[in-house]
């Protein structure tokens, strides 16, 4: 089953994705995600300039060994556009293996170690109220488990709160980045209430997250978790930056509200130490950015011996492909905790036919051999590139954020 070619397709249905295409001298072919939000064709580069051709005439079935030759045969290692590159690399191989035995991919990772994936959805609002209108409708929706977000007063624009009620997408088009301003104070001091009145609104048993994407020092991030802790939330998502490992030891230090994080790191020694000191419960890296499902494997392993659960990122900056790919990890994975899942707008999912089904909080990847999930290239090229930004964050004195 050797690799005769390899191709990088860039298309913008409704938001910029870069997918791999491998075709085996079989006619089998695979597909792997490889967007990397706001640098999307850096990744192309790497890909279309530096791999595709390093690909042709291996054995698509030595996934392992296609890894390492990757990972190790670049002496530039690590960073977000060389494990993107791999991890669509490795789920294309899964792929492609899976289809070949014709079996769907959770099977050969050892089948399944559940029924379905339980995931979580993003209600949020402009303010208080308008966060527990969107939390009772995400309920009449069927899910079990739910994020809640809310604008902060003093604050134009809070970034994780999305415009629409499904389809949030933070990256904007334009030549430069949008650039928004923050108050933690008033951050912190508004959470709390936000919270105490989805639980008086909700009770006790509703499953609630939120994220506070990396804009707190850990001891603010500490004095939340603590704030918190009455009402109990399911986690606490990246809470401060994590290229510091160690500083998750003071949050730790003050608050049993569970902690989650990594769906920006790339490796597992991103998170080798907050992993075996138990500083965080769950961890959040993605399939597309960590290395694909090999790697993703290993990351689960270590945090399986120290009692911590995956929890993967699964924005809408990642196509069904990437989707497809976690919810074949999450069945099959025996220490899964939950699942981030981000509704993709219409024209992607024309773009991404998929076998992945939604019902009653829960999900489940389906049974077509593979990932279970399909391009249609022809469709894709009528929706060319557009160059977007995630924005960026100043302090309300002008000052660059830390996140």
């Amino acid at each position: 089953m050797k690799i005769v070619d390899a191709k990088v397709i860039v298309c913008s249905p409704g938001r910029n994705f870069v997918t791999l295409k491998l075709t085996t001298e079989d006619g089998v072919y695979g597909l792997g995600d490889c967007t990397l939000n706001g640098r999307e064709m850096a990744v192309l580069s790497y890909l279309r300039d530096h791999v595709c051709q390093l690909l042709i005439g291996r054995d698509a079935r030595r996934i392992e060994d296609t890894w390492q030759y990757l990972y190790k045969g670049a002496y530039w290692r690590r960073g977000p556009v060389t494990m993107c590159a791999i991890s669509a690399v490795d789920v294309a191989l899964w792929d492609i293996k899976a289809k070949s035995l014709g079996v769907p991919l959770y099977q050969l990772l050892g089948g399944a170690s559940r029924e379905s994936v339980l995931v979580y959805g993003h209600a949020n609002g402009p303010d208080l109220e308008g966060t527990v209108a969107a939390v009772a409708e995400y309920q009449k929706m069927g899910y079990k488990a739910i994020r809640a977000q809310s604008g902060i007063p003093g604050l134009a624009k809070v970034y994780g709160v999305g415009r629409g009620k499904m389809h949030y997408e933070p990256a904007e088009e334009g030549k430069v980045p949008v650039e928004e301003s923050w108050n933690t104070e008033n951050y912190l001091n508004y959470v709390p209430k936000l919270f105490a009145r989805l639980r008086k609104e909700f009770g006790e048993d509703l499953p609630l997250l939120h994220d506070a994407h990396h804009r707190l020092t850990p001891l603010e991030a500490a004095r939340l978790g603590k704030s918190l802790e009455p009402y109990h939330l399911f986690w606490l998502e990246d809470a401060t930056p994590a290229e510091l490992q160690a500083g998750f030891r003071l949050i730790r230090q003050h608050t049993t509200t569970p902690l989650a994080v990594g769906e920006v790191f790339n490796t597992i020694y991103d998170c080798e130490q907050l992993i075996k000191e138990q500083l965080i419960d769950y961890i959040r890296t993605a399939v597309v950015h960590a290395g694909g499902i090999t790697h993703l494997r290993k990351i689960a392993g270590l945090a399986e011996l120290h009692h911590v659960r995956t929890g993967c990122h699964g924005a809408t900056d990642m196509s069904p492909v990437c989707m497809a790919a976690a919810l074949h990890f999450d069945l099959s994975v025996h220490n899964f905790g939950i699942q981030e899942y981000m509704v993709h707008s219409a024209e992607t999912d024309q773009v991404f036919p998929h076998s992945y089904t939604f019902s009653e909080g829960v999900m489940h990847p389906g049974e077509t051999p593979g990932l279970g999930v399909d391009m249609n290239e022809t469709l894709a090229a009528k929706y060319p590139y557009r160059q977007a930004y995630l924005p960026v964050n100043r302090l309300l004195d002008g000052t660059m954020h830390s996140w």
